[in-house]
């Protein structure tokens, strides 16, 4: 059988990206983690988001936001999805809404998995 490889963050650099996102989570679920390279309680957030990685769905897209290279999206997911910016920051987006928020010390692999599986199977039932 062959080893799935894991996800990974990748970079969301531009509003152009920022929109094929918002077009991804029609299809998938996507993760948008915004991170300061500046601060400690940031790179613990990254930490745990890399640790859930190694374990994550398939059916979800990981994007990472550095604040301080990309401030203009950065500012606009806060704007478009209707989030206050708070960094460190993960949002979950389905349909291109903003279903589910977490930030700071709230940011672990636990949250993480569990809001994943529970926006996954809600994503899954059919429309009756």
């Amino acid at each position: 059988m062959m080893k799935q490889m894991p996800n990974t963050l990748r970079p969301l650099r531009s509003i152009t990206a920022f929109e094929k996102a918002i077009t991804e989570s029609s299809e998938k679920i996507v993760l948008i983690f915004k991170h300061s390279n500046s601060c400690d309680l940031s790179a613990m957030a990254l930490d745990e988001v890399t640790q859930h990685l190694e374990q994550a769905s398939s059916l979800t897209i990981y994007y990472l936001i550095t604040v301080q290279s990309e401030r203009e999206v950065s500012n606009d997911v806060s704007e478009r999805l209707g989030i206050p910016h708070a960094t460190p920051q993960i949002i979950l987006v389905r349909n291109g809404k903003a279903l589910w928020s977490a930030s700071h010390l709230q940011i672990t692999r636990e949250t993480l998995r569990e809001a994943e599986a529970t926006h996954t199977q809600t994503a899954t039932v059919p429309n009756t």
